[in-house]
């Protein structure tokens, strides 16, 4: 079995997409951090475009499962975090900063 790495968590996190933009969560750079243990725990860093977000416990739910999905995988958790605030201009991807056009 091959061992756990952030990298394999961040190619899974890639395909969900927040469905106002249409952009995925990674590209927008919503997943602050991602720490594993030896034991296969996972707990992921996330915040949301605002506080406000209406999708915020959706977006846990998401993430936490297709993480769960990986094999060696325990164990997810997911904690919304709002410090530092989500900054387009600083966190996004190119490829998000194109589309929302915010160069």
């Amino acid at each position: 079995m091959a061992k756990l790495t952030e990298e394999m968590i961040i190619e899974k996190l890639k395909s969900i997409e927040d469905p106002e933009l249409r952009i995925g969560l990674v590209d927008l750079g919503l997943i602050y951090n991602v720490e594993l243990s030896d034991n296969g725990g996972v707990v992921i860093d996330m915040s949301l475009t605002s506080p406000g977000c209406p999708y915020g416990e959706a977006f846990r739910t998401k993430v936490q499962s297709a993480v769960k999905e990986i094999k060696g995988v325990s164990e997810v958790n997911v904690n919304l975090v709002f410090d530092p605030p989500w900054d387009p201009k600083e966190m996004a991807s190119d490829t998000a900063k194109d589309e929302l056009g915010i160069w």
